[in-house]
């Protein structure tokens, strides 16, 4: 029997109610669940630092020294903390800090004695400061020096008061290791291990837990992440080939009069040369007799629609229909207006459903549609009802994907015999990193320039002290005949707080701006949507000079003659949240301008928000930096994070070992599709279990 299955409880200091506790605290069922469990950080006990050479990071330091200064400080109601001075007699001073246990430590303490201190440092008013360090005299630290390097497992509180301390479990990977005598077969095969330079699996998973060096460390770690990565690329690339093998798509082979007859003569702008590859990409794809499952990014503005239009026109010169789905009536709506302008000059048949579509009109979309009659169908998820039959449908178009839940887009394909072809659009553009993990079971087109003679948008950050200038900005351009967004921030949880917000600036706004000589709009979540949508009608008509909102504006309206978006509490954003909003102006040949405004208190996050705001334009580089301030679970909204959930690898810091895996795992796959070949059986083993585990199919798209 494989010891790496054996029940936890049977590891000797575990029995049945730690290994309860185990299981259901970190999901730890058998030896094999043990040995996955990695540090998540080391403790580096090798070294010794001196004052002078700190830095104001998040790394635990020891120094050795002595105490030549105790005090208690009084701070706040009735509160006291205790300061030590503490010094290595070389380099200089710092402070010792306590807010529990004062009147034991006052006791206890000793001056001029010498002694370890460990933990983390940080910067103070220009002092070094350790609160609650570790302390130990130093004759008995040098008696016990432990393993150089100490491994820090993941923990829970709930283990943590249960006993089951860092020091448990050391004790119990070493107890595994003794049992299991290394019992870890080589996963990968003998070829990649030489042309990586990779340490072997045993000597890995022992120098994770017990590592002599950091150099040692640094191999385990590389090794482990590589795996990881390259395991999860082998399932979502043989997942891309089955699809292409397995499910038959409809062989577009015609590009026929729609296409030619738009392309001629009703293009509305030249196609910038990224529209025109992009457009080619999918022409392939549907030229071919798979399905096509693309994944269409580009930033706001930079023409995606028509590219979905445009292939939209494929599928009606080869006798099917399409239709395109949109997250919000909003957006559908929008999505139709500027469709329906494109199809008319046609004299293609296009209609929209939505929630709010009265049932004499779905009644005639339901029958148009399964006769064939409709060509083109946008709307929100009202799409996935089952009265709504498609004659043939060829082409499903996805705005904004990730709104949608796998089951919503899954019911989509069984509207068809042969499923359609799959365009799936965002404009949230999503790091290559994430995007080769998240969607690496579909093809990627990104459309990376805007359309000529568009100017780039000019961002500030201003401080609510510099208000009246930014009023008078806003005079000036209004002067000019522009419009002007200013939004408000909505947090679900403090609903109430953000309704006052919004509506106590609404109102300081009407005295600034006041009637005949200005006009305001207001849209917020609590209106009714006829509400909502004649107000909206008022600002893009011209009739109102400002638009005072909440996020609802974040995705759709476009009014070209906009041209300042002012984003109040800015800090209260996230980053694609602001790029998203900025992506309102600029949206007509005048220079737009994005001011971002903050209170003076700002979190070390929301400067590098502002400051990644003000220095770039790009939305791949923002997501970049969303991305590592966010990390990966965060960034794509729950349902998606679980693919995520990594064991040693970190999509954001190492995106170059994750490039790596999936070349290797493209070049293996193409020399041996099926995992046949007699260097592949370790490899073909470990791939079959996993699939049979449920940790990534569900996830992808």
């Amino acid at each position: 029997m494989d010891l790496l299955q054996t029940p936890i409880e049977y590891l000797k200091g575990v029995g049945p109610s730690r290994g309860e506790l185990l299981r259901k605290e970190l999901g730890i069922h058998k030896y094999g669940d043990l040995v996955q469990l990695f540090p998540n950080r080391y403790i580096d006990r090798t070294r010794y630092y001196k004052i002078n050479e700190l830095q104001n990071s998040a790394a635990e330091v020891q120094i050795i020294g002595r105490i030549i200064h105790i005090k208690t400080v009084e701070f706040g109601k009735n509160q006291k903390r205790l300061v030590a001075t503490f010094t290595d007699d070389e380099t200089g001073q710092m402070e010792l800090v306590w807010f529990q246990g004062i009147k034991w430590l006052k006791e206890s303490l000793k001056l001029n004695e010498k002694i370890v201190i460990f933990g983390k440092c940080t910067l103070f008013n220009g002092t070094f400061n350790m609160s609650h360090p570790e302390i130990e005299l130093l004759a008995e630290h040098e008696k016990s020096l432990r393993s150089a390097m100490q491994p820090v497992y993941p923990s829970t509180e709930k283990l943590a008061n249960r006993g089951i301390s860092n020091r448990v479990f050391t004790k119990l990977m070493q107890q595994l290791f003794l049992e299991t005598q290394a019992a870890f077969s080589e996963t990968l095969p003998d070829y990649l291990l030489t042309s990586l330079s990779l340490i072997p699996k045993k000597a890995a998973l022992f120098n994770i837990h017990f590592p002599k060096s950091n150099e040692l460390l640094a191999k385990a770690q590389f090794r482990l992440k590589f795996e990881e990565l390259f395991f999860i690329q082998l399932q979502l690339i043989t997942k891309n080939l089955l699809q292409k093998h397995k499910i038959k798509g409809h062989a577009f082979t015609q590009v026929g009069s729609f296409f030619n007859e738009f392309y001629q003569n009703h293009l509305p702008f030249d196609l910038t040369n990224a529209q025109k590859r992009v457009l080619k990409e999918i022409r392939a794809d549907m030229g071919s007799n798979a399905q096509m499952n693309r994944l269409l990014q580009g930033d706001v503005g930079s023409g995606k629609t028509i590219v979905a239009f445009m292939s939209m026109l494929l599928a009606l010169d080869n006798g099917f229909q399409a239709c395109l789905m949109a997250p919000t009536e909003i957006l559908a709506n929008q999505h139709f207006v500027g469709l329906s302008e494109l199809a008319e000059r046609m004299n293609i048949s296009i209609k929209i459903l939505t929630g709010s579509t009265k049932t004499a009109a779905r009644k005639i979309i339901h029958e148009e549609l399964e006769n064939g009659a409709l060509q083109i169908l946008i709307g929100t998820h009202a799409l996935l009802e089952d009265k709504v039959k498609f004659k043939n449908l060829g082409l499903s178009v996805i705005d904004e994907q990730h709104r949608f839940g796998v089951e919503q887009r899954s019911k989509l394909w069984k509207k068809n015999s042969i499923p359609p072809h799959v365009l799936v659009m965002t404009a949230t553009p999503i790091p290559r990193t994430l995007a080769m993990s998240l969607y690496g079971d579909l093809d990627i087109s990104v459309i990376d320039e805007l359309p000529p003679g568009r100017k780039p948008i000019q961002t500030v950050h201003r401080y609510d002290a510099n208000r009246l200038k930014v009023w008078k900005f806003i005079r000036d351009e209004i002067a000019k005949g522009r419009q002007i967004y200013i939004v408000y921030p909505l947090i679900q949880e403090s609903e109430k707080m953000d309704f006052k917000d919004l509506m106590d600036g609404y109102e300081s706004i009407s005295r600034d701006f006041p009637l005949p000589q200005y006009s305001i709009s207001i849209v917020h979540g609590k209106m009714k949507p006829a509400d909502k949508d004649a107000e909206m009608k008022r600002f893009s008509e011209g009739k109102t000079n400002i638009m005072v909102a909440t996020t609802v504006i974040e995705v759709g309206v476009n009014v070209p003659n906009a041209s300042v978006m002012i984003i109040e509490s800015a800090e209260r954003f996230g980053l694609s949240q602001l790029h998203q909003l900025r992506g309102r102006v600029g949206r007509g040949a005048e220079q737009s301008y994005c001011i971002l405004m903050t209170s003076h208190k700002l979190s070390s996050d929301s400067k590098t928000r502002m400051e990644t705001m003000v220095q770039t334009n790009d939305g791949f580089e923002i997501a970049e930096v969303d991305l590592k301030l966010r990390g990966p679970g965060d960034l794509m909204g729950t349902q998606q994070s679980g693919v995520l959930n990594l064991q040693i690898a970190d999509i954001v810091k190492d995106k170059e070992i994750l490039a790596l895996a999936r070349n290797h795992a493209l070049v293996l796959l193409k020399k041996d599709p099926a995992l046949q070949l007699p260097e592949h059986q370790n490899l073909r083993t470990v791939f079959l279990e996993m699939t049979k585990k449920k940790n990534i199919w569900n996830y992808i798209s």
